[in-house]
C-alpha cells in the first residue's frame, strides 16, 4: 500500500459498522476495508489516470511507422 492521507469523510453509520465488523473478521482495520471498496469502485478512473501520466511522458518520443515495425517482426519471425 502507498503513501497515505487522512481525510475525514462521513458515512452512513450502518456502513461504518460493517466496515468494522469486515476489518475484524480479516484482521485488518476499518481504514483498510474502506481503502479497498474505494480503489474497487475507482480502479478504472485511477488506471486512466496512470495512462494519461505514461502517454505525457511520451508523448516526445520518435514515432516509428507501424509498416516498418511489421516488416520487422516478419524478418525476426
Amino acid at each position: 500500500m502507498g503513501a497515505r492521507k487522512k481525510a475525514t469523510i462521513y458515512v452512513e453509520e450502518s456502513l461504518y459498522k460493517a466496515a468494522r465488523i469486515r476489518a475484524a473478521k480479516t484482521d485488518r482495520t476499518a481504514s483498510d476495508v474502506f481503502n479497498e471498496a474505494l480503489e474497487s469502485l475507482l480502479f478504472e478512473e485511477l488506471e486512466e489516470i496512470e495512462d494519461l501520466k505514461i502517454a505525457a511522458k511520451r508523448k516526445n518520443e520518435k514515432s516509428v511507422p507501424l509498416a516498418q515495425v511489421l516488416k520487422k517482426l516478419k524478418l525476426n519471425g
